[in-house]
Protein backbone atom coordinates (compact mmCIF):
# COMPACT_ATOMS: atom_id res chain seq x y z
CA UNK A 1 0.00 0.00 0.00
CA UNK A 2 1.39 3.39 -1.03
CA UNK A 3 1.63 5.84 2.18
CA UNK A 4 1.51 9.67 1.79
CA UNK A 5 4.37 10.99 4.16
CA UNK A 6 4.19 14.74 5.15
CA UNK A 7 7.72 16.52 5.69
CA UNK A 8 7.30 19.50 7.90
CA UNK A 9 10.02 21.92 7.20
CA UNK A 10 10.62 22.02 11.03
CA UNK A 11 12.79 19.95 13.65
CA UNK A 12 11.48 17.74 16.72
CA UNK A 13 11.78 18.29 20.38
CA UNK A 14 10.22 20.34 22.54
CA UNK A 15 12.37 23.34 22.27
CA UNK A 16 11.75 23.46 18.55
CA UNK A 17 8.44 23.69 19.55
CA UNK A 18 8.38 26.41 21.34
CA UNK A 19 10.62 28.34 19.18
CA UNK A 20 7.93 27.66 16.11
CA UNK A 21 5.17 28.80 18.41
CA UNK A 22 7.02 32.31 19.43
CA UNK A 23 7.84 32.29 15.39
CA UNK A 24 3.72 32.16 14.49
CA UNK A 25 2.94 34.64 17.13
CA UNK A 26 4.98 37.53 16.41
CA UNK A 27 6.25 37.07 12.73
CA UNK A 28 3.78 34.61 11.05
CA UNK A 29 4.26 35.66 7.95
CA UNK A 30 7.61 34.61 7.75
CA UNK A 31 7.47 31.23 9.44
CA UNK A 32 8.92 28.82 7.52
CA UNK A 33 7.04 26.14 7.20
CA UNK A 34 3.65 26.58 5.01
CA UNK A 35 2.51 22.99 5.85
CA UNK A 36 2.51 23.74 9.30
CA UNK A 37 1.08 27.08 8.63
CA UNK A 38 -1.80 25.16 7.18
CA UNK A 39 -2.58 22.16 9.32
CA UNK A 40 -1.95 23.78 12.43
CA UNK A 41 -2.98 26.80 14.26
CA UNK A 42 -0.65 28.45 16.68
CA UNK A 43 -1.27 26.13 19.66
CA UNK A 44 -3.02 22.83 18.05
CA UNK A 45 -4.06 21.17 14.81
CA UNK A 46 -6.23 22.79 12.57
CA UNK A 47 -9.72 21.15 13.47
CA UNK A 48 -10.72 20.84 9.37
CA UNK A 49 -7.15 19.25 9.17
CA UNK A 50 -8.10 16.72 12.13
CA UNK A 51 -11.23 15.93 10.88
CA UNK A 52 -9.76 15.22 7.51
CA UNK A 53 -7.04 13.12 8.65
CA UNK A 54 -9.28 11.09 10.54
CA UNK A 55 -11.82 10.34 8.28
CA UNK A 56 -9.41 9.59 5.31
CA UNK A 57 -8.93 6.22 3.78
CA UNK A 58 -5.35 7.36 2.94
CA UNK A 59 -2.32 6.01 4.44
CA UNK A 60 -0.64 8.99 5.89
CA UNK A 61 2.36 9.43 8.13
CA UNK A 62 3.87 12.81 9.64
CA UNK A 63 7.25 13.72 10.24
CA UNK A 64 9.64 16.60 10.57
CA UNK A 65 12.60 17.71 8.74
CA UNK A 66 15.37 16.06 10.79
CA UNK A 67 13.02 12.79 11.83
CA UNK A 68 12.67 12.25 7.87
CA UNK A 69 16.44 12.71 7.24
CA UNK A 70 17.52 10.29 10.07
CA UNK A 71 15.26 7.67 8.95
CA UNK A 72 15.64 7.67 4.63
CA UNK A 73 19.25 9.23 5.41
CA UNK A 74 18.02 11.58 2.57
CA UNK A 75 18.92 15.67 2.57
CA UNK A 76 17.80 16.52 -1.08
CA UNK A 77 14.37 17.69 -0.56
CA UNK A 78 13.22 20.85 0.03
CA UNK A 79 10.70 21.48 2.89
CA UNK A 80 7.76 21.20 3.36
CA UNK A 81 7.00 18.18 1.06
CA UNK A 82 4.78 15.71 0.58
CA UNK A 83 6.28 12.41 -0.58
CA UNK A 84 4.51 8.91 -2.06
CA UNK A 85 6.34 5.72 -0.46
CA UNK A 86 5.33 2.49 -2.21
CA UNK A 87 7.66 -0.33 -0.90
CA UNK A 88 11.03 1.27 -1.40
CA UNK A 89 10.49 3.96 -4.06
CA UNK A 90 10.28 7.51 -2.80
CA UNK A 91 8.34 10.53 -4.87
CA UNK A 92 7.31 13.29 -4.84
CA UNK A 93 3.56 14.19 -4.37
CA UNK A 94 2.83 17.90 -3.44
CA UNK A 95 6.10 19.79 -4.20
CA UNK A 96 7.13 22.64 -1.47
CA UNK A 97 6.38 25.01 -4.25
CA UNK A 98 2.96 23.97 -4.51
CA UNK A 99 2.72 23.99 -1.31
CA UNK A 100 3.89 27.08 -0.42
CA UNK A 101 1.30 28.50 -3.53
CA UNK A 102 -2.12 26.85 -1.03
CA UNK A 103 -4.01 29.52 0.86
CA UNK A 104 -6.04 27.02 2.89
CA UNK A 105 -6.27 24.13 4.53
CA UNK A 106 -9.53 22.93 2.17
CA UNK A 107 -7.66 23.95 -0.72
CA UNK A 108 -5.09 21.43 0.50
CA UNK A 109 -7.37 18.87 1.62
CA UNK A 110 -8.84 19.35 -2.13
CA UNK A 111 -5.54 18.63 -3.71
CA UNK A 112 -4.51 15.68 -1.66
CA UNK A 113 -7.86 13.82 -2.59
CA UNK A 114 -7.92 14.78 -6.28
CA UNK A 115 -4.20 13.44 -6.83
CA UNK A 116 -4.49 10.45 -4.67
CA UNK A 117 -7.67 8.75 -5.88
CA UNK A 118 -5.13 5.69 -7.77
CA UNK A 119 -3.94 5.46 -4.56
CA UNK A 120 -7.11 4.45 -2.50
CA UNK A 121 -7.91 1.55 -6.12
Amino acid sequence: MTTLIFVYNAKSGLKNLAIDIAHKLFSPKTYACSLCALTFDTFRENTIWKDFRKRTALNIEFLHSDEFEKRFNDKTYNYPIILSQNKTTLSTFLSSTKIEALTSVEELILTIESNSCDMLR
